[in-house]
């Protein structure tokens, strides 16, 4: 039977962005997906005016109880949330997560605390980067912030690459929680480079990739990997695979974007989804 996920997300008609973003490459992976949207714009944030709103939480609790009622809560596998748009999502996200890990103890609670980036600072209704702070962070399993994001919620910035770990380390402490770091620039990595970092209680690897240099930036790309990295941990790749896959899936969509586009090109690259032209080999460091 396919895994099956709970992706609650924002949702965008035109482009790629949250649940747009997510739900196909999960399919594409071979896993089945319970997409539950958190807003419904016409298009994302990137195009500048969009219209559309953002759901009320009874309406997001209305979707979960149904899903109760169906019976479905024990098959699922995996939680994942983005963007919340409100505060009180967040809450309704934890309930259901707590629900769901008591009738399926093994299930995984994938957490992308989208908030903010380098260059455009919070993006995000006022309270949303403190909530993850001092609820989300305790909750999930597995984070995926960008570098930004994870300055913003340890109230650090990096110095280099063993002090990314070391921090994570401080949230991670002696439990199974993975921490995963993307679009990583400090001062010891090549300004030719990014670097994706997995950290765990013990281990740690880094994911060096070429700098892809397009303006603008596609939107969409933190919630792609988050759900190709979910994928692979759900088919039971080890940590540092699924690492190297996802990273290697997402250059490549960055990479075959088309100059000026604001959307990564899922549906003309998916084999780039399953099948990545390029392999990269997760670096285990040790501290």
């Amino acid at each position: 039977m396919s895994p099956l996920v709970l992706s609650v997300q924002s949702h965008v008609a035109y482009g790629h962005a949250g649940n747009s973003a997510a739900v196909f490459p999960l399919q594409r992976l071979g896993v089945e997906v319970l997409p539950v949207h958190t807003v419904q714009f016409s298009n994302h944030t990137g195009y500048g005016a969009f219209r559309g709103q953002v759901f009320d939480v009874n309406h997001l609790r209305e979707i979960f109880s149904g899903l109760e009622d169906r019976g479905i809560l024990p098959r699922i596998q995996a939680v994942l949330s983005g963007y919340m748009g409100d505060c009180s999502i967040g809450d309704a996200i934890l309930d259901i997560t707590q629900r769901i890990k008591a009738v399926n103890p093994q299930a995984m609670y994938l957490c992308d605390p989208v908030f903010g980036d380098v260059g455009r600072g919070v993006f995000v209704r006022p309270g949303i980067p403190e909530y993850h702070r001092d609820h989300t962070l305790a909750a999930a399993d597995v984070i995926t912030p960008n570098q930004f994001e994870f300055e913003q919620l340890m109230n650090v910035n990096l110095a280099s690459l063993p002090h990314a770990i070391t921090v994570a380390r401080t949230h991670i402490g002696s439990s199974n929680k993975v921490v995963i770091v993307t679009s990583l620039r400090t001062p010891d990595i090549s300004s030719e480079q990014l670097v994706t970092l997995a950290v765990t209680a013990s281990h740690a690897w880094a994911v060096h990739t070429p700098l892809v240099d397009i303006q603008p930036l596609p939107n969409g790309m933190g919630d792609a990997f988050s759900a190709i990295l979910l994928a692979h941990l759900l088919k039971a790749l080890p940590l540092p695979d699924a690492l190297a896959r996802a990273t290697a899936s997402l250059y490549e969509l960055v990479k075959n974007t088309e100059a000026g586009s604001r959307d990564l090109p899922l549906i003309a690259q998916q084999e780039q989804i399953v099948t990545p032209t390029s392999t990269f080999q997760a670096v285990p460091i040790t501290l």
